[in-house]
């Protein structure tokens, strides 16, 4: 009898001790669940990518149509050396600034192309050359495409100097005529002076027009747009 009860009490023991290990384990476990929920997220903020912090850096601005970009050209152009769609380059003279904010800085490339060459005519016509920005590099986002309008330049015009080229031959012609043989021969000399200036001025065309390697342009945005800058 004295055997059965010491067993009892041995085995309430050890089964007590066991309830109170287990019961020490769940306690531990518990306590390490919130650590455990706060390294995953340290862990999980460590390896965000940079794009996904992106939107908080940025902004975005918007350059209204109508804004004139001051542009340096990098490409000579000519009505007589150009053709159309032959690619045209520049970069910024300076800064734009939009709102007291730097959105566009100096240097930024432009690019486009010619839209028209036109070499002066023997009888009319003014050299012509013409061009279209369509592309710009804007920070953070790469080449982004632009609306502009065309920027062009006209030869000046040479009929006062087309004239002289006329009248001086028929005068000189007349000139000479006279002396040679009176008023008859004054007239025909002047005809035939004419006729001889005429005919250089037929011969030769106007003045071409040229812009060269940094010369300086407007361009002016046809539509608005939108660039991101940092905060």
């Amino acid at each position: 009898m004295t055997n059965r009860i010491l067993v009892l009490v041995c085995g309430a023991a050890l089964l007590g001790a066991a309830c109170s290990h287990e019961s020490d384990a769940l306690t531990v476990s518990a306590a390490e669940r919130p650590a455990a929920a706060a390294s995953a997220n340290q862990a999980a903020h460590k390896t965000a990518s940079p794009a996904d912090r992106t939107p908080a850096e940025y902004r975005e601005i918007t350059i209204p149509a109508g804004t004139v970009l001051p542009v340096s050209l990098e490409t000579s152009v000519g009505s007589d050396i150009s053709r159309v769609e032959q690619p045209v380059h520049g970069t910024l003279r300076r800064a734009v600034v939009v709102q007291g904010v730097q959105v566009l800085p100096a240097g930024a490339a432009i690019s486009g192309h010619v839209t028209a060459a036109q070499r002066p005519g023997r009888v009319k016509g003014r050299g012509r050359i013409a061009m279209r920005f369509t592309e710009l590099d804007t920070p953070g986002e790469g080449t982004t495409r632009i609306s502009t309008a065309p920027v062009s330049r006209l030869a000046p015009a040479t009929k006062e100097k087309d004239t002289l080229q006329i009248v001086a031959p028929a005068a000189g012609g007349a000139v000479v005529g006279r002396i040679i043989g009176g008023k008859d021969a004054a007239a025909k000399g002047a005809v035939i002076g004419g006729a001889a200036g005429t005919g250089y001025v037929l011969s030769t065309r106007g003045k071409e027009v040229r812009l060269g390697r940094g010369a300086s342009l407007g361009v002016r945005l046809t539509a608005p747009l939108t660039v991101r800058v940092k905060q």
